[in-house]
């Protein structure tokens, strides 16, 4: 983190000169008379003079060069301080110079409550502290806040352990189960927040679930990227935080497994892999894999090499991004697909920083936070990136200039004014980046597309948001407007997600303001008798039901609302750790 510091250097004078005095003369007979303290000082300056030398030659060889290296030491060191200021304030300077010059409005309120926009850019110092040990101790809630989530998880617990334990998912409307892997995908996946809230009945509840059931033997396909972040992910959390070998031999047994996925040509992964056959195939709608999949699955796979001590886990990921790296960009951003056979892009595919696109700008920067800063390549990647998004994919809306991301459509990479809620993550990265020394007007693009992540709530009578939301570039009534198509709601976990970076990093409590009027949003229409629903339609003061609790809720949007309303803005420190795509804290490594 860049910190701005204010210097001075005093200037000595060392002496002072008398002319037209000359010896013996009355002039100098007058000052003798008239100003003895100059006899008196130039006197006692002599003296010290004298002494001084007389010291200096009593002192040995060796001690004369021992205090000439410190004096050419710390020449060196002030030399090497001002030369960093000046080269950060002309850094600084610049990014300033590349800002959209345009400021945000001061808007009108979309409905009430909302906060005023300037709350965002309060004044509140940027900083991450860091003094917590290696393992976090997790000693419960603090605030009514909090006690209101842990009752919202306690609930969504007791609904899914009645209804649907062990399966993957509660449909808490009609109380029945549903499967997606088979992989009792909800304990797993909320097992540390249980952890982080201090539920330790759940929490042992899930674990002895996880020791007597979960197997991944199954001859049965699952999707290598979301059991990567969900269960291979979860499983080294609760390894690291417990430090129960348990979790360990489960993330081996798994991370062995998913290893199929890298038996393509070219290396890039493929999307499919069967657990128990150990084989690895594309989908069977596509030759190609995601883009955001096959890379969003190095931090969990890095994690898994150093917790276990063997490096094929971490090198088959890893490959995987420099493969990435080579290959030419738009200005540092990704076709959505990329083809496993040839390791090349699908030519002319969307590029999004929503669905399918969104967590490989995610992991460029967590990536080089997790290896301790220390591999510049995803740090160059990921700077051009997000100056890719500044110059192609950021725009704003009509009337009131929200700035929002938008997408460059397949084909004919036109520009399509519409932004996922996925894309809601981005504010946060984007803080995350600052908070580690990359430029300010990354902060002020947080803050931005924060407030309009907001209003995409604030504009719906549910006080919910959409999944996509489409935005008017031309002269209009609204800013925004959202399909019926596009209105339902999955409890997403990505603007609280943000929230939360924003509030450890600032400390600025609107945030944690905005969470509070979306948790009691979620608490209104979301909440049914055996759980949380998805929600068919926003726009709707009644919204339907579409009957199903994602695992996400558990994992990430209800753990990062706990978090965001803690007094305590590092319960995880982010100093120490990095959090992946499905809110799994990893430890970060000095290389």
């Amino acid at each position: 983190m860049k910190v701005s510091l204010a210097q001075s250097h005093p200037v000595y004078k060392e002496g002072r000169h008398h002319h037209g005095v000359t010896p013996g003369s009355m002039q100098e007979k007058w000052n003798l008379k008239h100003d003895t303290s100059i006899f008196i000082t130039d006197h006692t300056q002599a003296s010290s003079h004298r002494k001084f030398l007389r010291r200096w030659n009593q002192l040995s060889r060796l001690q004369r060069s021992i205090v000439y290296a410190v004096l050419v030491i710390i020449i060196t060191v002030l030399v090497l301080l001002y030369s960093s200021k000046f080269r950060d304030e002309n850094v600084n300077k610049s990014d300033k110079d590349k800002v959209d010059p345009e400021p945000v409005k001061n808007v009108s309120l979309v409905k009430e409550p909302i906060a005023a926009p300037a709350a965002i850019v309060q004044p509140v110092k940027t900083i991450i502290k860091s003094e917590h040990n290696e393992r976090p101790t997790f000693t419960g809630p603090t605030t009514e806040r909090q006690v209101a989530v842990v009752q919202s998880f306690k609930h969504a617990w007791k609904g899914y352990k009645e209804h649907a334990w062990g399966h993957d998912n509660l449909k808490p409307v009609s109380g029945m189960a549903s499967d997606w892997f088979s992989l009792g995908l909800t304990i797993v996946d909320g097992l540390d927040t249980a952890y982080i809230m201090g539920l330790k009945q759940e929490f042992e509840e899930g674990k002895q679930w996880i020791i007597d059931q979960l197997i991944f033997t199954k001859n049965k396909d699952v999707n290598f990227f979301e059991v990567t972040i969900r269960v291979l992910g979860a499983l080294l959390t609760n390894y690291h935080f417990t430090q129960d070998e348990m979790f360990l031999e489960k993330a081996k047994d798994l991370g062995d497994r998913l290893m199929a996925a890298f038996s393509s040509p070219s290396g890039i992964p493929y999307s499919d892999v069967n657990l128990g056959t150990r084989m690895a195939h594309a989908p069977e709608w596509s030759h190609y894999s995601t883009t955001a999949e096959v890379t969003t699955v190095q931090l969990e796979f890095r994690e898994l090499s150093r917790a276990s001590g063997n490096p094929v886990f971490e090198d088959a990921a890893s490959a995987v991004s420099e493969k990435i790296h080579q290959l030419p960009k738009k200005h540092g951003l990704v076709p959505i697909f990329i083809n496993p056979n040839t390791g090349h892009f699908l030519p002319h595919a969307t590029i999004t920083l929503g669905a399918r696109g969104d967590s490989y700008y995610e992991y460029l920067l967590k990536q080089w936070l997790q290896t301790g800063k220390t591999i510049n390549y995803l740090l160059d990647d990921y700077m051009t990136a997000i100056e890719g998004v500044r110059e192609f994919l950021a725009k704003r809306s009509s009337p009131n200039k929200h700035l929002f991301i938008g997408e460059l459509s397949a084909g004919s990479e036109s520009f399509n004014p519409k932004m996922d809620h996925l894309t809601c993550f981005l504010p946060g990265t984007l803080a995350l980046g600052h908070a580690n020394g990359l430029p300010d007007w990354h902060m002020k693009m947080a803050e931005e597309l924060l407030y309009t992540c907001y209003l995409t709530y604030a504009a719906h009578p549910s006080f919910l948001a959409p999944e996509i939301t489409h935005f008017n570039l031309a002269s209009a009534t609204d800013d925004m407007y959202t399909k019926t198509a596009d209105s339902h709601n999955l409890l997403r976990p990505e603007f609280v997600e943000s929230l939360w970076y924003m509030y450890q990093i600032t400390g600025n409590t609107t945030f944690q303001d905005w969470g509070w009027q979306i948790f009691q949003s979620l608490e209104k229409y979301a909440k049914v008798p055996n759980g949380y629903t998805s929600l068919a339609n926003v726009k709707s003061e009644k919204p339907l039901q579409r009957d199903m609790m994602e695992t996400f809720f558990l994992s990430e949007t209800l753990k990062y609302l706990y978090l965001l309303f803690s007094d305590d803005r590092y319960i995880i420190d982010l100093n120490k750790y990095v959090i992946n795509s499905e809110a799994h804290p990893l430890p970060i490594h000095k290389n």
